[in-house]
């Protein structure tokens, strides 16, 4: 008997609506009348006009009344039950009405089943459900191909028949004789002899199997406990080394502390030193955009001192001599100059050589002193452009020497005028 037959037998007792209620506790100790009120009952759920004698009272009566039931339940729902087991009134008699009660329990969840199913066809009589078909449809042809393969095996094993007929037939209708059986039963006997000595020899052999494997035990025990007392004397005792390692240790902390502040200051000094390279960067290509600036603000100062140079040679106008004097030319030391200076293109002298002063020759005198004075100026101005040009780009001198090289020539230009 297990708590889970018990448990399944009452619960399936109260579903059939077996009017009493039964605990577990009722089949603990043999019980008969209640096993005879519950397979009357049982039988009566099965068939209801089975008369079945519900007279126990006697030994005799009981027996007749297991019997009548049994046999019922043999012919009507080819279930076998264990007649002792159902006499003996416990729980052993639980497990077989619980064949019984498992029979009608199954019946009556069936016919649940089929209830429901039969109103879920009633409601969903115009619902079509295409995934159900489609398995109903898959297992139809898994079936139709496992009849086909049955079918052809049993008529391969039919075709056999006609073969093995006669001999079945010879087999039957051979007579058994004493001596062959005789002479099997020894064998038989004498097989399970051999078998209850070998068993025998087992159990002989336990009590020697015993006595070595206490000795092996012993042992294992005996060196357990040397091994321990060995394992305390080694913690016990302190190594002859302990005292340089931990003095290496101590040393090798010490160093990792020296390597761990080393890499530190190292990693600041890689930091600074980008930093350092950085801003180096930075002042470099800011002095490279200054000095792009300052060229081409010079470049642009000698372009504007080039146009105004052309401009001042172009507005150059010579002043005509008078007629009245063309006769009279001295070349004494007071004598009236008309002169035109150019800030680029050097000095140009118009005039004559008369000693006479007239009205006309005062108005169109020019002071040459001070046109040399802007003339100097403007050098100088030139000459630092240059060396400024020169340093930069080596070839910004040239309007200063034009200049310079222009004087002679003018000079020799207005001697021959004269």
């Amino acid at each position: 008997m297990s708590f889970r037959d018990l448990r399944n037998f009452t619960e399936m007792m109260r579903a059939l609506g077996y009017p009493r209620l039964i605990s577990m506790e009722n089949f603990r100790s043999p019980n008969f009348p209640l096993v005879a009120e519950i397979l009357i009952w049982l039988v009566k759920r099965y068939e209801p006009q089975m008369e079945i004698p519900s007279d126990v009272d006697t030994e005799s009566d009981r027996v007749f009344f297991i019997k009548a039931v049994a046999q019922f339940m043999a012919t009507k729902a080819h279930v076998k039950l264990n007649l002792k087991r159902l006499y003996q009134a416990d729980g052993y008699a639980v497990k077989e009405m619980l064949k019984i009660t498992s029979i009608l329990y199954n019946a009556m969840k069936t016919k649940e089943n089929t209830d429901g199913e039969q109103n879920a066809d009633e409601n969903s009589k115009f619902k079509f459900d295409l995934g159900s078909k489609i398995a109903d449809l898959k297992v139809a042809r898994q079936l139709g191909s496992e009849i086909t393969a049955k079918g052809a095996a049993l008529f391969d094993l039919l075709g056999h028949e006609e073969d093995l007929r006669e001999s079945r037939a010879a087999a039957i209708a051979r007579p058994l004789e004493i001596t062959e059986t005789e002479s099997a039963l020894r064998a038989a006997v004498r097989d399970v002899t051999e078998g209850i000595q070998m068993t025998k020899d087992l159990l002989n052999n336990v009590s020697s199997d015993e006595a070595s494997l206490e000795a092996k035990i012993e042992k294992k025990k005996q060196d357990l406990e040397r091994n321990q007392k060995r394992l305390q004397t080694l913690q016990s005792v302190r190594p002859a080394f302990m005292d340089e390692y931990e003095k290496i240790e101590e040393d090798l902390q010490k160093q990792y502390q020296m390597y761990v502040e080393k890499f530190r200051n190292l990693s600041f000094l890689e930091q600074q030193l980008d930093d350092y390279h950085r801003a180096e960067q930075e002042r470099f290509e800011e002095a490279e955009m200054a000095m792009k600036m300052r060229q081409n603000k010079l470049k642009e100062e000698e372009k504007r001192l080039m146009r105004s140079g052309a401009r001042d040679e172009d507005s150059d106008v010579d002043i005509p001599e008078d007629e009245g004097s063309d006769s009279d030319i001295d070349e004494g030391p007071h004598h009236a100059r008309h002169a035109r200076i150019s800030g680029r293109g050097g000095a140009r002298f118009i005039g004559s050589m008369r000693g006479e002063d007239s009205e006309e020759s005062e108005d169109s005198e020019i002071d040459v002193d001070d046109d040399d004075e802007d003339e100097d100026e403007e050098e100088e101005e030139n000459e630092d452009l240059n060396e400024d040009n020169d340093s930069l780009e080596g070839s910004s001198a040239k309007p200063g020497r034009s200049n310079r090289s222009l004087h002679p020539q003018i000079l020799e230009e207005s001697d021959n005028d004269f």
